[in-house]
C-alpha cells in the first residue's frame, strides 16, 4: 500500500479542503518560509501516529466557523486479496470499500472544542445505496443470515460461518446496487467488517517524521535516534508472529482462569457464574534503543549538527540496503528542511542519499526545503510548490513549466554563469565529473590524440546533479534561449539493478530527441582509475571490477571521503593510463578508446 494523496480541511492555514499528491519515490515540497510546507508533513504525522506532533485545539483554522478538522489519506497499490474470517479471501473492491478512483481513502475527523476528541474514522467509498444492501457492514453474522434468508439466497452461501460470503451473495442478487459516494463510519461496523479495517491499518506504510527543530530530551522520539524507526519497521514486518504469540499467551492465561472458575464453582456456583476473565489492556511490545557516544554520553545530548549528521548517515545507510533487501515493509520518510544545522556539502550528500533511497520500491520520501542548492537537485516531476494568494490562502501547484519557473525564481535556483559565454554545453552529474572530462581532454591533447581541449572549443561542463531535476531544467532553459547546443554525460551505474535501467532509459529518450547523450561503459568514472595510482601513493593494492562500487572500495581502503576519490586521483592519470583504462574491443575487432571517443563526440557541440 502506497500513499497517493493527502487532503486537509480546516487545519491551520488550510481552511478549505486542499489536496497534495505524492510521487511513488521522492516528493519535494518547496516554497518560502511560512508558506505551509511543514503543515503538510505534520498533518501526516497526526494521521499516522499522533505522537511527535499531537493534534490540539489550536490546530483549527482561526477564520473558520466549523468545529471539525478533517485529514484524509488516499492509498493505492492495494493487496488483491485479504483474509478476514475463516481463511476465506475477499478484497477491498468486493467489499465496496474503494473510492471512485479505485483507491482506499481514509478520513479522520476531529471535533474541536476546548479539547480535541478522538477522531471518527471514515472510509470514503463507492458503496451500495439500494435498500437491503446498504447496511451489510453493520450487520452481525446472525443478522446477515436472516437478511439472506429473506432474500432467498441462503442456499448460495458456501460456508454459512463466513460473513463476507453472505455479503457477497446478497450484493450479487441485485443487478443495480445504485453505488454512491459514501462515508462508512468504522465505529459502526460489526466485528467481521472491523477486521477488514484492521487489515487496511496493517497494510498502511510506517510513517516517520524528522523535524528541523526538535528538543534534545530523552522523551522526544527523534532524540532516540532513527534506530527507533527501524524498531517500528521490524515490529510491523513481524506483526503476524507477534499476534500469534499474543494469542498463545492469552489462551494459556485464559485456560488457567477457566480452571480457577471451575474450582470456584464447586464451592460457590453463583460467584463463579459472575466472573468473566479478560485482558484489561493489549500488550505494548515496547522496545527502546539509544546510541551512546564515547564516554557514555548519549548522542541526543550532543549538538544539533551532530544529531542531524547521524540522521544523514542513517538515510545513507538505508540507501545502501537496496542491494540486499528487496521486500522490507513500506515506509515513508518525511524530512523537514534536511539542510538544518548542516554544512553545504553534507546538505547535498543528504539529498543525493534521499534520491537514491527513493528508488527503492518499499520507500517513499517526502521533504521540504527552501534552499536553492537543494531544490535544484529535485526531479522536476517531484516538485510541489506552495505559495499564498492575495487572501493568504496556501495554493499547491506542480508539473507545468510555469510552476517550475515560479519555483526557480522564488527560491533563487540559477543556471551556472559559464553558460552565457559558451559555444556549447556538456551537462554532467557532479563537480568531480567536470574534473574527469576536462583533465582527460587536456592529457589527450598533450599526447596528440585530439586537437583541442573542450575549454579551447568553448564547451562548458556544467554539473547539474543528474538528468531531469530542477537545476537541469533551469540550465536547459537558458541554453535553449541562447540557441546553444547541449549534450549530457551520465554514469551508467552498471551493476545497480535499479539505477542502471533508469539511466539507460533517460539517455535513450534524449537520443531520440537528437541530443548527444552518453553513458559510461563502466559503472562510474572511479572505475577507470588505474590501481597503480594507489600502489604508488599508499603502497596498497586495491582490486575492483568495471561494475562494482569502486568509489566505495577505494574510499574505504584509503580512509578518504567517497566524493574526494576522483578529485584527488584523476588529475594524476596520464594519457596512456586514460587510454588503457578505457580500452575496449569494437564490433570490428579493433581496439578503441572510450574516453577519447567521448571527448571527440562532445567536441561536436562547438559546431552549433
Amino acid at each position: 500500500m502506497q500513499l497517493k494523496e493527502i487532503k486537509i480541511k480546516n487545519f491551520r492555514g488550510y481552511k478549505e479542503e486542499t489536496s497534495i499528491s505524492f510521487e511513488d519515490g521522492l516528493t519535494g515540497i518547496t516554497g518560502r518560509n511560512d508558506a505551509g510546507k511543514s503543515t503538510i508533513l505534520e498533518a501526516l504525522e497526526i494521521f499516522f501516529n499522533n505522537k511527535s506532533v499531537k493534534i490540539d485545539s489550536d490546530d483549527k483554522n482561526v477564520e473558520s466557523g466549523e468545529s471539525e478538522i478533517k485529514i484524509s489519506c488516499v492509498f493505492d497499490e492495494l493487496s488483491e486479496e485479504v483474509v478476514v474470517d475463516e481463511n476465506y479471501p475477499t478484497s477491498f473492491k468486493n467489499e465496496y470499500l474503494l473510492n471512485s478512483n479505485g483507491d482506499i481513502e481514509i478520513s479522520k475527523v476531529y471535533k474541536v472544542q476546548k479539547t480535541v476528541s478522538a477522531p471518527a474514522i471514515l472510509i470514503r467509498c463507492m458503496h451500495p445505496s439500494l435498500e437491503s444492501t446498504n447496511d451489510l457492514h453493520s450487520l452481525k453474522l446472525a443478522e446477515l443470515k436472516a437478511r439472506g434468508k429473506e432474500l432467498g439466497i441462503d442456499g448460495e452461501v458456501q460456508d454459512k460461518r463466513v460473513a463476507s460470503l453472505w455479503r457477497s451473495a446478497i450484493w450479487n442478487k441485485f443487478d443495480n446496487l445504485q453505488l454512491t459516494d459514501f462515508d462508512l463510519d468504522v465505529s459502526a461496523l460489526e466485528k467481521e467488517s472491523k477486521n477488514i479495517y484492521k487489515k487496511i491499518e496493517a497494510e498502511m506504510p510506517t510513517f516517520a517524521l524528522f523535524k528541523a527543530d526538535r528538543e534534545s530530551n530523552d522523551s522526544d522520539p527523534e532524540a532516540k535516534t532513527p534506530i527507533q524507526v527501524a524498531v517500528d519497521q521490524a515490529k510491523k514486518s513481524l506483526q503476524q508472529e507477534i499476534d500469534e504469540l499474543q494469542e498463545k499467551i492469552e489462551q494459556s492465561v485464559l485456560e488457567v482462569a477457566e480452571r480457577t472458575k471451575e474450582k470456584l464453582r464447586e464451592m460457590d456456583p453463583a460467584l463463579a457464574s459472575e466472573l468473566h476473565p479478560r485482558f484489561k489492556d493489549k500488550p505494548k511490545w515496547t522496545f527502546n534503543f539509544t546510541l551512546d557516544g564515547e564516554g557514555g554520553v548519549p548522542i541526543n545530548k550532543r549538538g544539533s549538527g551532530v544529531r542531524r549528521l547521524i540522521l544523514l548517515n542513517f538515510f545513507r545507510a538505508e540507501a545502501e540496503k537496496v542491494r540486499v533487501e528487496k521486500s522490507s515493509p513500506k515506509v515513508i520518510y518525511a524530512i523537514e528542511e534536511p539542510e538544518t544545522s548542516q554544512h553545504p556539502s553534507y546538505q547535498i550528500m543528504l539529498i543525493e542519499a534521499l534520491i537514491a533511497l527513493s528508488c527503492r520500491p518499499d520507500c517513499q520520501i517526502l521533504l521540504t526545503t527552501h534552499v536553492p542548492a537543494l531544490a535544484g537537485l529535485l526531479p522536476v516531476e517531484s516538485i510541489r510548490f506552495i505559495e499564498k494568494d492575495e487572501n493568504n490562502t496556501p495554493k499547491i501547484t506542480s508539473g507545468s513549466d510555469e510552476v517550475l519557473e515560479k519555483v526557480a525564481i522564488s527560491l533563487g535556483v540559477l543556471p551556472e554563469s559559464e553558460i552565457a559565454s559558451s559555444r556549447g554545453v556538456l551537462l554532467v552529474e557532479g563537480h568531480s565529473d567536470v574534473t574527469f572530462v576536462n583533465h582527460s581532454a587536456e592529457q589527450l591533447k598533450i599526447n596528440g590524440d585530439i586537437e583541442n581541449t573542450l575549454s579551447e572549443l568553448g564547451i562548458a561542463c556544467i554539473p547539474i546533479g543528474g538528468c531531469g531535476n530542477l537545476k537541469h531544467w533551469v540550465s536547459k532553459k537558458l541554453i535553449d534561449q541562447l540557441g546553444l547546443e547541449w549534450g549530457i554525460l551520465m554514469d551508467s551505474d552498471l551493476g545497480d539493478p535499479i539505477q542502471n535501467p533508469r539511466n539507460v532509459e533517460k539517455i535513450s529518450e534524449l537520443k531520440k530527441q537528437g541530443k548527444i547523450a552518453l553513458l559510461t561503459k563502466k559503472r562510474e568514472p572511479e572505475n577507470y582509475l588505474d590501481p597503480a595510482l594507489f600502489q604508488a601513493s599508499h603502497g596498497i593494492n586495491i582490486e575492483y571490477t568495471d561494475t562494482c562500487d569502486a568509489k566505495k572500495k577505494i574510499a574505504t581502503a584509503l580512509t578518504v571521503r567517497k566524493d574526494d576519490v576522483l578529485e584527488r586521483f584523476w588529475p594524476r592519470m596520464t594519457a596512456e593510463q586514460i587510454k588503457e583504462r578505457s580500452k575496449y574491443c569494437g564490433d570490428d575487432g579493433v581496439d578503441r578508446y572510450e574516453i577519447e571517443e567521448i571527448i571527440q563526440t562532445v567536441s561536436q557541440l562547438a559546431n552549433g
